[in-house]
């Protein structure tokens, strides 16, 4: 980000424009703006320089940009959930509702053994613990939704249509080389562009569906890894680790979100914010 933000902001602060304005009113007033202009705009120029290069100033200015951007994306964040539950089957919505169960439990079962026999209160590592398991339903859920775009992509686009077009556009091409004029020159250009475009389509469409099997073990690793750390923590007793493993199970699905990221073509979904919606709290029905 440009530093000269930091004085933009400064010189924008609306108690500082209405005192350079009362300043510019003053000179007129006066009848001196020659002698009182100069004057107010050295101090505007000395106070926005100081203020723009104070290290708190620029520390406020960081903070509140920081906040401005978790809302915009917490925001985006719940526009593409509304989406994709509307998207999803019934028996789809089940299935990420049957993981979200699971991860309930597994921040009980750590509220329970960092304060066991207590009535359920906001825990140190409560924050953490649901802000990853946050995540991973919403890398869980957008799995789910990129398997269910992906399946319809396929479904739309037979590769056995494109294969055949291929084959029809390279006969062509080759009964037309026989010939030579003008009008078969333009015409071999357009069944040339025709074929290769073709090919990109059938190259696409092959990835697509490649990408539709690895999406689809994704989401079943991901279902295996929550139910291993529910079975992993009764047996370790231990919260912190429930937290530590949470993290690295988030962690390890870097690549995957990146996969998700360049199937943009057949899903729409922009590329997730670093601010995943609160899911862990409020099941899918009460969202409807």
């Amino acid at each position: 980000m440009s530093p000269f933000r930091y004085f933009k902001t400064a010189f924008a602060n609306r108690w500082n424009v209405l005192a350079l304005l009362g300043g510019l009113a003053f000179g007129l007033v006066s009848r001196k703006p020659d002698v009182v202009w100069p004057l107010v705009l050295a101090a505007e120029v000395a106070y926005v320089a100081l203020l723009g290069a104070h290290p708190k100033f620029r520390a406020f200015v960081d903070a509140q940009e920081a906040k401005a951007a978790r809302t915009e994306n917490a925001r985006a964040a719940e526009l593409a959930l509304r989406r994709i539950m509307r998207a999803l089957p019934r028996e789809t919505l089940a299935r990420f509702e049957t993981l979200r169960s699971q991860c309930a439990e597994l921040r009980q079962l750590a509220r329970e053994l960092k304060q066991p026999g207590k009535p359920d209160v906001d825990l140190p590592l409560e924050g953490f613990q649901s802000a990853g398991l946050d995540r991973l339903l919403w890398i869980h859920l957008r799995l789910l939704y990129t398997h269910h775009a992906l399946a319809r992509f396929l479904a739309k686009t037979p590769e056995e249509d494109i294969e055949r077009d291929l084959r029809r556009t390279e006969e062509r091409l080759q009964r037309l080389s026989t010939q030579s004029s003008p009008q078969n020159e333009r015409a071999r250009k357009m069944l040339e562009d025709h074929l290769q475009t073709s090919r990109a389509r059938l190259e696409n469409l092959r990835k697509a569906r490649d990408n539709f099997q690895l999406i689809g073990l994704e989401i079943e690793r991901l279902e295996n890894k929550i139910r291993s750390l529910s079975e992993m923590a009764i047996n370790r007793q231990e919260p912190e680790f429930i937290s530590s493993e949470v993290d690295h199970v988030a962690t390890s699905m870097v690549e995957t979100e990146r996969t998700m990221n360049e199937l943009q073509f057949a899903t729409g979904l922009e590329a997730a914010s670093d601010e995943p919606p609160a899911l862990i709290s409020t099941p899918i029905a009460q969202r409807a």
